[in-house]
């Protein structure tokens, strides 16, 4: 890191050590985001008139365990007569004084209370608040929460399709999806009960009495806006010295392709004069590039065929001949280039699994029947959940939310 790099790295992390503002810290594996973390909890600890004021909150026991490690340590330090040898060291030292002062002035005892420490994971938070609010989060007495909750999902799952069979007012809507799936019970079983493990990243867009109904437009511009990311981020991270090569040998290819009446997406590539851009209507040129370069399992490729649009030299001869090595020449150092581009080609193959931006019409009876039996199969869930007196993680989270009610009725 330059001289001017590292003083601006330095200036940022100290910003973020201002614990009257908030901020959101990005940087890559290795950059010291924990360290930074920690500074900033202990900044934030030698203010506050309780430690548990303070929350940190993370996705592992794991990185909570080792965060809370790391805070005790700094504070443990501050005994020590050894200078800290870093910069950062020197730094989180400071900051573990001013705590430990604060510690003893209010005599938190932290050393021998860790536990005061707030240091959890977002799952726990949720628990801890629906433990201390069992009126405002629905639950009153509080159940078991499974960490693996795959069979009440199912469960749910198996007896929301049992109302094709009844006259239940979904009955028809079972149907639908059924037919859809070809009458294939055990997959809509499935596919149903994945949808409820994730209910915390739909629900409210489709059980939510005060918002509209979902409309086809408003879905069919998030795919289409799912699909410009993607070849926006292609458009940006394709290396600038591959662009004119990676052209000209998709249209080689196309060109042959075509002569020889052969199918392939590689053939959408046929004229192309440049890179595809990031418009909707690049996408075959997209997928005809993936096919390209990389296998179906998405690596690069390694060897040609005529199925790829690269006919044998050995089958020609003269001009014909040396065109054909050429063209493989020129391909072996496209892929060496590409190589370096990891991000790039992980992009590329996910290019050949994004949605249509349209739904047909058929398709759209589909989304809309499942639109109103996904809300059955969560009454269903909840119906079981209150039977077993066991919940899963997502029903924690979304009784805590309640339970911290409204933003301006908290």
């Amino acid at each position: 890191m330059n001289e001017s790099r590292a003083a601006a790295d330095a200036r940022a992390r100290e910003r973020a050590l201002d614990v009257a503002h908030s901020f959101i810290v990005q940087a890559p594996a290795g950059s010291g985001k924990t360290e930074l973390l920690i500074q900033r909890y202990l900044a934030l600890l030698a203010r506050v008139d309780a430690p548990e004021e303070i929350v940190a909150i993370t996705f592992t026991r794991k990185a909570a365990s080792e965060m809370r490690k790391r805070v005790l340590a700094a504070l443990a330090s501050v005994e020590s007569n050894a200078p800290p040898e870093k910069p950062h060291d020197q730094i989180t030292r400071k900051l573990a004084k001013a705590v430990a002062a604060r510690d003893a002035e209010a005599r938190w005892a932290l050393a021998h209370n860790p536990g005061r420490l707030r240091i959890q994971t977002i799952d726990a938070l949720c628990a801890w608040l629906t433990r201390h609010l069992p009126v405002l989060s629905g639950f009153g007495a509080q159940p078991a929460i499974l960490e693996k909750a795959e069979e009440l999902h199912l469960e749910a799952a198996q007896r929301t399709l049992a109302g094709l069979d009844s006259k239940e007012g979904w009955s028809d809507l079972v149907a639908r999806v059924l037919r859809h799936l070809d009458n294939d019970v055990d997959k809509a079983r499935g596919l149903l009960a994945t949808m409820l493990s994730r209910r915390d990243q739909w629900l409210r867009h489709v059980a939510d009495k005060t918002s509209p109904r979902l409309e086809r437009s408003t879905l069919e511009t998030a795919l289409a806006d799912v699909t410009r990311d993607v070849l926006a981020s292609l458009t940006a991270l394709l290396p600038r010295d591959a662009c004119d090569e990676l052209a000209a040998l998709a249209v080689y290819a196309a060109e042959n392709l075509s002569a020889t009446g052969k199918t392939s997406p590689v053939t959408a590539c046929s004229g192309m004069k440049a890179v595809p851009g990031a418009a909707l209507e690049y996408l075959p040129c997209w997928r005809g590039l993936a096919s390209l370069v990389l296998t179906d399992s998405g690596t690069l490729r390694v060897r040609l065929t005529e199925s790829e649009g690269f006919p044998a030299p050995s089958a020609a001869k003269g001009a014909e001949k040396q065109k054909r090595e050429d063209a493989k020449r020129r391909f072996e150092s496209l892929i060496a280039t590409l190589s370096n581009h990891r991000t790039f080609i992980e992009l590329l193959h996910e290019t050949r699994i994004l949605p249509p931006a349209a739904y047909t019409d058929e398709q759209w009876e589909v989304v809309d029947a499942l639109a109103s039996l996904l809300p059955v199969a969560v009454a269903q869930l909840e119906v079981l959940f209150k039977e077993r007196g066991e919940v899963d993680f997502t029903q924690v989270a979304q009784a805590a939310v309640r339970a911290l009610g409204e933003p301006d009725n908290p």
